[in-house]
């Protein structure tokens, strides 16, 4: 199709300075993401004199992984759609993007960590334990470094591939002289720490209902992308066939470092249009979009605020005592457990939004662009994103312990800790963690949720609410 080709050759120009990779939302590469977050904050204070690290919490989702079994379904769908549309052409030869079947096409299982994640996963525990030297310097042992993951593959991957990074030239098992350690994990359908939404049902009921907005905000940029690719290369495209091509692109993109097929049947508009799309996705059923998506993450929380007060006090007792101190928790996980995480400690919000939060109450949609926004899939949650913790320990000085969070690695400041990155531990714990600490896990999750008098009457007797104009904006 020499038409098509040709109007594709002519974008390219539009793309001289437009990166597809940045705009991949939760699809996004780790390393895209982490240069793109190098451009946004670019803080990096020294702690306080006299202050050191002694415990690091780390929350970490999988590096990138292949399309998942269903994902794979949709992809074969879409290569037999697209024989649909050639057919439908007059004249000339169909443009397919040259390689992309045979890269997925035959497999049946899906969702591993791919040996780009593996990359990242290794590069990442190599750079923690870079930075974090009093922490890590020391013999490898179970107690002191203690590894967590789901019962999910891609993230036990993750797991592994972190700690052989971390551990590497610890040891004396191959050239890289690595060392045995140990990945624990919590049962698959009970873990209340890493895999909550799984377990929540609340939650899960609470995102059933809520879905249908969401779906139906994204059918509306589909249909807007639908019309002007329709248009710009005169072939009936649907709203399934954009949503289908734009998740082609994002696994090119991301996954095979191709961004010169699917992701170019987009202008940089649409692209950034499509990305608000998903990214309002993750706000609305997976961050500040309803309080119960972070606040089912308490029970992470509280094994989080655990780890830092056992550390502050085994930190008090002599060298003898503290042998085996505890100095880091490393968690691998998804992106349903980084980003009630990172709510929860209030990152990527906007001033006025800080007390809604804490009040745990929803925040309104990210703004649509041309305007822009803080949260970003690309920067909240991509392959690999992690959230850390670091407790310090400052000698001689009031206060004597102090918190500094990280999100894929760059400082952030806590909201609720006065403009500091080094927040004092007594406010951090009563002022972000306390908070949301308020109700157990069991509360939140299992207790049937109050509905008022009228709600009930109305259901009684069968009758809705009338649907109202603006409910698209109650997202």
């Amino acid at each position: 199709m020499r038409v098509l080709v040709a109007i594709v050759l002519l974008l390219s120009t539009a793309f001289a300075d437009f990166d597809v990779r940045e705009h991949l939302s939760s699809s996004t590469r780790y390393e895209v993401s982490r240069d793109l977050g190098s451009k946004l904050f670019t803080e990096d204070p020294s702690p306080p004199e006299g202050c050191v690290p002694i415990h690091l919490n780390l929350v970490a989702r999988h590096g990138t992984r292949a399309p998942t079994k269903k994902r794979l379904k949709q992809l074969e769908e879409l290569e037999v759609r697209l024989s649909e549309l050639a057919k439908s052409m007059k004249s000339g030869e169909f443009f397919l993007p040259s390689g992309w079947e045979a890269a997925w096409r035959g497999k049946f299982v899906g969702g591993e960590l791919t040996i780009p994640g593996e990359e990242e996963m290794f590069r990442l525990g190599q750079r923690i334990r870079e930075r974090f030297p009093e922490i890590f310097s020391g013999d490898y042992h179970p107690k002191i470094s203690p590894i967590l993951t789901t019962q999910v593959h891609r993230s036990a991957q993750s797991a592994v591939a972190f700690g052989m990074g971390l551990f590497s030239n610890k040891g004396s098992l191959g050239d890289g002289k690595h060392r045995a350690f140990s990945v624990i994990s919590d049962n698959k359908t009970n873990d209340i720490h890493l895999r909550f939404h799984d377990c929540c049902q609340n939650y899960k009921e609470s995102k059933a209902v809520r879905r249908p907005a969401v779906a139906k905000l994204q059918k509306k940029v589909y249909a807007q992308v639908s019309a002007a690719a329709t248009k710009r290369y005169k072939l009936p495209f649907t709203n399934d066939d954009i949503s289908s091509l734009w998740f082609l692109c994002k696994q090119e993109a991301s996954v095979l470092e191709i961004t010169t097929q699917a992701c170019k049947l987009f202008l940089p508009e649409e692209v950034r249009l499509l990305e608000w799309a998903d990214d309002v996705e993750l706000h609305h059923l997976k961050g500040y979009g309803d309080s119960i998506n972070y606040k089912m993450g308490i029970s992470l929380l509280s094994n989080v605020k655990e780890a830092i007060v056992s550390a502050m006090e085994e930190s008090a007792r002599d060298s003898t005592d503290a042998k085996f101190l505890e100095k880091a928790k490393l968690r691998f996980a998804h992106a349903e457990t980084v980003l009630p995480f990172a709510c929860l400690l209030g990152l990527f919000l906007d001033g006025a939004d800080v007390k809604v939060v804490q009040e745990e109450k929803s925040v309104a949609i990210p703004p649509k662009p041309p305007l822009p926004r803080l949260w970003r899939g690309s920067l909240v949650a991509p392959f690999g994103g992690n959230t850390m913790l670091v407790l310090y320990k400052c000698s001689n000085q009031s206060p004597a312990f102090r918190v500094q969070a990280f999100h894929n690695e760059h400082p952030m400041i806590m909201p609720a800790c006065n403009g500091s990155h080094f927040c004092p531990v007594d406010l951090f714990l009563d002022k972000i963690v306390s908070p949301h600490l308020k109700h157990s896990f069991e509360v939140v999750c299992f207790q049937p949720k109050k509905v008022s008098w009228f709600s009930s009457l109305l259901r009684l007797f069968g009758l809705r609410r009338k649907p109202s104009p603006d409910d698209d904006h109650e997202l």
